[in-house]
């Protein structure tokens, strides 16, 4: 196995928990003002020496895990006025190598679960208390809304309209009726009009076109 390209010393650890960072502060949608990073397992026992805590950090203020400031990442965090509060926390049935990070800036918040699972590949497990799996090798659309008939169809005839296919999807919601996350992982970006479009439909809270953070192949 080559790579991945990164600052180390770990590619689990390190080059991980930046993509889980980056992946973090794509879902809030801005660069987050407050951080609050609850560390599981192996992140919390062997995370500092292994540059997690750093790492973390590094991604949540944008940089890639190759970024040279990825070490210097708690100093710039603080030049840039991003607070952080660290925890321990066992995180329940998930990887040893996880994290749950609650992020707030320009009067938004979110909540992401998510672990890296070795080789520098991650998997995001929850946002905002609704189940979701995807990893980040792939441009994904996020879409939290209201759970009403149809919600599925309306989107990916939008998606199909601006001719880019989907690899994967999945929907899950809290309850009947109640908040659900829609997520698509696609072949290619959608058009900033074709996510005007998605904005507009009713029931939609909020819609987040996440980059890839993984290593082309």
């Amino acid at each position: 196995m080559i790579g991945p390209v990164m600052i180390g010393p770990s590619s689990s650890h390190t080059a991980g928990a930046c993509r889980i960072g980056l992946l973090a502060r794509g879902i809030l949608g801005v660069g987050p003002r407050t951080a609050r990073i609850a560390l599981h397992g192996s992140f919390a026992k062997t995370g500092r020496g292994h540059g997690t805590d750093r790492a973390l950090v590094a991604g949540l203020l944008g940089f890639k895990p190759d970024d040279g400031r990825l070490p210097s990442s708690l100093e710039e965090a603080k030049a840039a006025g991003l607070e952080i509060h660290w925890s321990v926390e066992d995180l329940g049935n998930v990887h040893p190598n996880s994290v749950r990070l609650e992020l707030s800036g320009a009067g938004r918040k979110t909540e992401v679960l998510a672990s890296s699972i070795g080789g520098g590949v991650v998997e995001v497990l929850e946002v905002d208390g609704v189940q979701v799996r995807f990893g980040g090798a792939r441009h994904t659309l996020l879409v939290e809304h209201e759970d009403f008939y149809g919600a599925i169809a309306t989107v990916t005839r939008v998606v199909a309209d601006d001719r880019v296919n989907i690899a994967a999807l999945s929907c899950n919601r809290d309850r009947r009726g109640g908040e659900a996350l829609m997520c698509l992982e696609l072949d290619a970006r959608l058009s900033d009009a074709a996510l005007h479009w998605i904005e507009r439909i009713h029931g939609m809270h909020w819609i987040r076109m996440l980059e890839p953070v993984m290593d082309e192949a």
